[in-house]
């Protein structure tokens, strides 16, 4: 028995070993990768500076010969400035992969020298308070020795200014030895920039939809002029730092009862044209139906429309989704799905658009004022949407009480309306011709009228997927400005940063003004408290300091 058990011991120690191997051939691995995608990544980037370089001298030397040579310079513009901050996020990978790696070298890119702030702005002196006692010994007799400064970059609306933190050096009479305060954390390597100045570049970017050489072009000209690989490199520290927070909204937005869902095309810089990408969102919203779980949206991009990317989004998800006709959801709605059913809820403002269309009175009024021709309105589409609005009404008397008094309410009022309406849909397609327009948009509801009635069966549904739509409606306003993404990691990206400036934006809360304070708190935080730095438990630091000295 002796021999066995001694067997088998050896045998588990073997095995250890040989895993603690395995696991540390694993890690070396990954951090040689890391490392040569940060190595690939730093060469794209600097061939991308390179080439922004010539366009922009050849313009400067030939003049400009057309407004094509100018797109093309705002196109290699936005090129470089995607692959320099992708070359910063996989520097910053590179260096977490070989930190735990014993045997693969680090990598660091070759950065420009360091930004010089311009003489003219304000200096502000922030003094870290001083050691009171000496770190090694515990003497109180301490001197200044000297001091380290900081130097950050920190904006305010339209007011610059250089802040230098000072941490003061002491030295001890007794022993010697030397005492400072520690440095700083930065959200950035290096911390150039402030965290006031990284929330206006990135909401600038993401929230107001302004490329990073229009803002540079708009710095330099209020006195402040920043490299645009600077400020590249500053969206991709940024994006990095803030990856935890978006993990931890989309845990919550998976959590929801029910989703809206839907997309919209974004287009994305390819060799010598534009590619037909698609940005994904999904929308957790349960005030309608008294939930009490805070709003919040999660972004996703791709660069197709395949129905793979939805099943891929939702594989864990489990609920009601609120979304339009789109084939690619059909796989989700399939019985026996793992981890759970996803019930279709469909849209009525969808259904009616249509109906609409061939009912606009207050079109065909305008039209007769201003002496054009007047488009045909059809007697069926002003009765199809007659009933409709009517449902409608019926929502907005019950809008935000639970799903029990909204289910009761729905039974009484609506059940009848949509009996009826179905009624006449059915009397209505039986005269009209197959390829008819109205009779399109009938079939349109009577072949999903399961989904479109599910409302009168749960009352967590809503009649329409309004939500999702206004989530994506800055998407559709930014295109005319920054006209394309760059890379699909730049499109990720994009996604990652809507995600949370809509989120915070849903929740009441100044998308600008959340990054800041995330960004100067996020790097000293808690990891189990992360939590409370989001947008609908965020409290600002000043509110804190204020609550505390109560």
């Amino acid at each position: 028995m002796d021999a066995s058990r001694a067997a088998l011991f050896e045998e588990n120690t073997a095995l250890k070993a040989a895993l603690a191997a395995a696991q540390t051939k694993g890690l070396e691995v990954a951090a040689e990768l890391a490392v040569a995608r940060a190595k690939a990544s730093e060469d794209l980037a600097l061939i991308a500076q390179q080439k922004l370089r010539i366009a922009k001298l050849e313009h400067q030397i030939y003049g400009q010969r057309s407004e094509r040579s100018v797109r093309l310079i705002d196109q290699l513009a936005l090129t470089f400035e995607e692959l320099e901050s992708s070359a910063t996020q996989d520097e910053l990978a590179a260096e977490q992969a070989t930190a735990k790696a014993t045997n693969v070298a680090g990598f660091t890119r070759k950065h420009s020298g360091r930004t010089t702030f311009p003489d003219h702005l304000p200096h502000e002196r922030v003094v870290i308070d001083r050691p009171t006692i000496c770190d090694c010994c515990g003497s109180h007799r301490l001197r200044k020795l000297g001091e380290d400064i900081t130097r950050t970059l920190e904006t305010q609306p339209r007011q610059w200014k250089v802040i230098e933190t000072v941490r003061e050096k002491f030295t001890c009479r007794d022993c010697e030895k030397i005492s400072q305060a520690p440095a700083p954390f930065h959200v950035i390597a290096r911390g150039w920039a402030g965290a006031s100045l990284l929330a206006m570049i990135v909401f600038e970017k993401f929230g107001q939809h302004q490329p990073l050489n229009r803002q540079a072009e708009r710095y330099a000209l209020e006195g402040v002029p920043i490299a645009l690989s600077t400020m590249a490199d500053a969206v991709g520290s940024v994006c990095t730092q803030l990856d935890p927070l978006l993990r931890l909204v989309e845990s919550h937005v998976m959590a929801a009862e029910r989703l809206h869902g839907d997309d919209t095309t974004v287009p994305v810089l390819a060799k010598g044209k534009t590619d037909t990408g698609r940005c994904w969102i999904y929308v957790r919203d349960d005030k309608p139906f008294g939930g009490a779980g805070p709003p919040a949206a999660m972004f996703y991009y791709s660069r197709d429309r395949k129905g793979e990317h939805p099943l891929a989004h939702l594989a864990g998800y489990a609920g009601i989704l609120q979304a339009d006709a789109y084939e690619g959801y059909n796989r989700l709605y399939l019985g026996g799905r793992k981890p759970g059913p996803i019930k279709e809820a469909a849209c009525w403002v969808h259904a009616r658009r249509p109906f609409f269309a061939m009912a606009d009175l207050e079109e065909n009024a305008r039209r007769k004022a201003s002496g054009k021709k007047e488009i045909p309105l059809s007697p069926i589409a002003i009765e199809v949407v007659r009933r409709i609005d009517a449902l409608f009404e019926i929502e907005r008397s019950i809008n935000g009480k639970t799903a029990e008094e909204r289910l009761a309410k729905r039974l009484t009022l609506s059940a009848p309306l949509v009996d009826d309406l179905q009624t006449y849909l059915r009397g209505q397609i039986a005269r009209l011709s197959r390829g008819h327009d109205l009779a399109k948009a009938i079939n349109y509801i009577l072949k999903r009228w399961t989904a479109f009635t599910l409302f009168l069966a749960d009352g967590r549904v809503c009649l329409s997927n309004n939500a999702a739509e206004r989530g994506l409606r800055g998407i559709a306003l930014g295109r005319k400005s920054w006209l394309f993404c760059g890379s699909d990691r730049g499109g990720q990206r994009a996604a990652a940063m809507y995600s949370l400036i809509v989120t915070a934006k849903m929740n009441g809360v100044d998308p600008q003004a959340w990054l800041a304070d995330v960004l100067a708190r996020i790097a000293a935080h808690p990891a189990h408290r992360l939590d409370e730095l989001l947008p609908w438990n965020w409290k600002p630091q000043a509110a804190i300091s204020h609550s505390q000295a109560a």
